[in-house]
């Protein structure tokens, strides 16, 4: 899943910020729920609860590709060499 995200070219900052965002929703979200009326707060706040889960996931999924980047960075010939196995149609062994 990470090497198709970095197939579609997001990176780890992207992630990062969807998971601010998601937590500025969140709490945005929350705070119009307090002038809803009796009928609608509830579900209001669900709807907050559920958009501030989104903000733990973008955050692992920045992490996992930050590493990627980061390994990428140090160890150019490797990304090189999944590249090559991947136009063949192979995974490299161990990965």
């Amino acid at each position: 899943m990470i090497n198709k995200l970095r197939d579609m070219g997001v990176k780890s900052s992207h992630l990062y910020t969807a998971g601010f965002a998601s937590i500025g929703a969140a709490v945005a979200t929350w705070m119009l729920s307090t002038t809803m009326g009796r009928v609608g707060m509830g579900r209001a706040d669900r709807l907050g609860i559920f958009i501030g889960q989104w903000a733990p996931t973008c955050f692992a999924l920045g992490c996992a590709l930050r590493m990627e980047e980061i390994f990428d960075m140090e160890h150019p010939e490797q990304r090189r060499v999944k590249e090559r196995m991947a136009e063949r149609g192979r995974e490299p062994a161990g990965v």
